[in-house]
């Protein structure tokens, strides 16, 4: 049976993520933003938490862990680097299963923007959850590791079924299409960028995407290997538009 998602904004530009294994009512929360607006969520859908799924251990993804365990009960599954910001249940490393019910999650390393941080496949469903490794039309900042890192966690992602529903962590979409367009000109891009500031000006999320998507239109995924994705990650920090 399915996985269901629940998408939410939450702090300034994060976004909160509910996963639920359909077959048994088993329920995860992504990263862990905003503990009150988590436990706001799982109130108004009638649900509980079982597990909490860490990417990284920056403040606005695992800020809110004690505070949801405290709550629920819920078990924390997280790289070990999370340690920095609260306990863990269970550290996880690339190559590992979490279970969710008779969902399987699969943990990627997706290190670069820390050097720990870990994505989640769910390859049935065809559903990842990236954390701020790949965003929509852009990807994470370099705060921990190098560009060679970076681009080799992209290039895994990028690896995933073309189908794959992209969830990252934050609303930069809009922002991010500004700077595409200024280092590329292609037809498909210029598409994507318009319906994004539509969107956006509806009051509308950009999230989730998809690895053909970004495969198409993201300039991160085209560069075609580290140094280039290296200038890019350059030019994008000093970025102004």
């Amino acid at each position: 049976m399915p996985l269901i998602v629940r998408q939410f904004p939450c702090l300034s530009d994060n976004y909160g993520l509910l996963a639920r294994d359909e077959a048994t009512g088993k329920t995860a929360c992504i990263d862990t933003p905003d503990a009150d607006a988590i436990l706001a969520e799982l109130s108004a859908l009638g649900w509980g938490l079982d597990l909490i799924l860490n990417t990284h251990w920056h403040p606005d993804h695992a800020g809110g862990n004690a505070k949801l365990k405290a709550a629920t009960g819920a078990v924390i599954h997280a790289p070990p680097e999370v340690e920095k910001t609260s306990s863990i249940d269970h550290p996880v490393k690339a190559g590992d299963v979490v279970a969710l019910g008779e969902t399987r999650f699969q943990v990627i390393d997706t290190g670069g923007h820390t050097l720990g941080h870990v994505s989640y496949f769910d390859a049935e469903d065809q559903i990842a959850f990236v954390g701020d490794t790949l965003f929509s039309l852009g990807c994470g900042r370099l705060f921990e590791g190098t560009a060679e890192q970076m681009w080799a966690s992209l290039s895994k992602l990028a690896a995933l079924p073309d189908e794959t529903a992209v969830y990252c962590a934050h609303e930069y979409t809009a922002a991010n299409a500004r700077f595409a367009l200024s280092v590329d000109d292609s037809p498909a891009l210029k598409a994507r960028a318009e319906e994004v500031f539509e969107a956006r000006a509806r009051g509308e999320p950009t999230v989730p995407t998809t690895i053909a998507r970004e495969k198409a239109t993201n300039p991160f995924l085209r560069a075609g290997g580290a140094g280039r994705f290296a200038e890019l990650r350059a030019a994008k920090d000093a970025f102004k538009g």
